[in-house]
């Protein structure tokens, strides 16, 4: 159970890395439908079978390296989903040893829902609440396959929950977290990553641009892919995900500080450090997407760090609220 659950969030960490790989490289679309690719379970590579699937989808004519992009992305996520699947049996049988079931059976349905995602984001042509929806929940699965990874590890240890000042700050840290991560998805969805390429601030008379009830709807298109906002509506979307990221980092830079400068235990103090590092990171990274005009190797690694950052709040959270000797905040 320990073993599957570590491979099950190792392969979840690689199955983000592809999503946002096919995101990125506009293979969003690849495959026009699901959950095969051109009514096959490979690619069409021979020239009778691309004919065909050309003939079928003469919108959409065969991308071999972006069907390839989306096929192995679904590929990968078929295995994950099959591993938590299995996770949530063990659970049951293991149910009479004390195993909870509540997280895993919670996993178990996001899969479901994660892949109805998944058809959705091809049926409805990349609708912009979809394809952020789909993002949320493969970080949620990955936040719930490590916090299913840490009580494993720590099963056969009572210590209590203690709601300090330490647990609230962190779960308000992880709800900033989320909340950015949700503006980064709709800013990609959105196709809205390069609606600002000037730095620290947008170019001239950004300001007099700004449309927030804009930026924020879904407007009626045949398909979203390049997105179907304009570009007041997109530099909007730009500017509030800066602003959330400018939020974020002084906050987590905060309790960063805050976990190593107490007196606190040794786990702690390292994941305050750990948390700031990780934090400086994502920082260059996210500047650096902007100046280097979004490539692509550095936008996925963007959002490797951002899965890296929950998974590091997801540890102080957990861990605050267990550590004795911080029941006084």
């Amino acid at each position: 159970m320990k073993k599957l659950v570590l491979f099950s969030l190792l392969l979840a960490v690689v199955v983000i890395v592809l999503g946002a790989y096919t995101r990125l490289t506009d293979a969003g679309l690849g495959c026009p439908d699901w959950p095969g690719c051109y009514g096959l379970f490979s690619v069409p590579v021979q020239d009778a079978h691309v004919e065909a699937a050309n003939q079928a989808y003469p919108h959409r004519p065969v991308e071999a390296a972006k069907a390839w992009n989306e096929m192995i992305h679904r590929y990968f996520a078929g295995a994950l989903g099959l591993c938590i699947f299995t996770i949530a049996v063990l659970a049951l049988k293991q149910r009479h040893q004390g195993q909870s079931l509540r997280l895993p059976l919670f996993l178990a349905g996001l899969v479901i829902f994660q892949a109805a995602l998944g058809m959705w984001t091809v049926t409805m042509n990349l609708l912009p609440v979809i394809v952020m929806g789909h993002l949320l929940g493969g970080f949620t699965l990955l936040a719930g396959l490590f916090l299913l990874h840490l009580k494993l590890r720590e099963q056969h240890r009572q210590a209590p929950r203690r709601i300090n000042s330490l647990t609230k700050f962190a779960l308000v840290g992880l709800g900033i977290l989320l909340l950015q991560i949700g503006l980064g998805g709709w800013t990609s969805a959105n196709y809205a990553a390069l609606a600002c390429t000037d730095f620290p601030v947008c170019e001239d008379g950004w300001a007099q641009r700004l449309d927030f009830s804009g930026a924020f709807s879904v407007p009626y298109a045949e398909t979203y892919e390049y997105g179907a906002h304009g570009y007041g509506e997109r530099m909007t979307m730009h500017i509030v995900h800066r602003a959330g990221a400018v939020i974020t980092f002084l906050y987590l830079l905060w309790l960063g500080f805050r976990l190593y400068s107490r007196e606190v235990s040794a786990p702690l103090k390292t994941a305050g450090m750990v948390l700031i590092g990780v934090l400086m990171l994502q920082v260059t990274l996210g500047v650096s997407n902007i100046v280097l005009s979004l490539p692509v190797l550095v936008a996925v690694a963007h959002n490797l760090v951002a899965a890296c950052l929950l998974l590091v709040m997801v540890w102080i959270t957990y861990q605050v609220s267990r550590t004795q000797g911080e029941a006084h905040g």
